[in-house]
């Protein structure tokens, strides 16, 4: 069944998918790591069997999947670094591709997200994150 969606998924405009069980619980059209933080702000505790669909998985994207208990994640494209973190906190994932790290849009670098993930469990990093939406950076 999971396949079937994440098909479904790819070829959607969509950005970000959470399913809970068999049920879309989350849908975005947005940028970047913004539906996952409103995900959290609209759900605050995470379910279980939480099931999330991502055009990117970086590493913050993968801190926080943990941060909502997901136990299964679906990507396009993926890091390494992500793959870790899913790894450590045992959340099964399907990469089409897996890099060393997400680059920046331009292609110069890493990731501004990516980076600021690095050495973060999953609640430092969503505060982190946080504070920055927040300033507007």
């Amino acid at each position: 069944m999971s396949k079937d969606l994440y098909q479904s998924f790819i070829s959607s405009d969509d950005t970000l998918r959470i399913y809970d069980g068999e049920t879309l619980a989350f849908s975005s059209k947005k940028e970047r790591l913004l539906p996952l933080m409103e995900y959290i702000s609209a759900n605050k505790s995470g379910g279980g069997a939480l099931v999330v669909y991502d055009k990117v998985m970086g590493n913050g994207a993968a801190l926080l999947a943990v941060k909502i208990n997901a136990g299964e994640v679906y990507s396009p494209l993926g890091s390494e670094l992500a793959v870790k973190t899913l790894e450590k906190y045992g959340i099964k994932y399907h990469l089409d591709k897996t890099v060393p790290f997400i680059q920046r849009p331009d292609g110069q670098g890493m990731c501004p997200m990516e980076e600021l993930s690095i050495g973060k469990d999953p609640g430092e990093f969503y505060l982190a994150l946080k504070a920055r939406i927040e300033a507007g950076t």
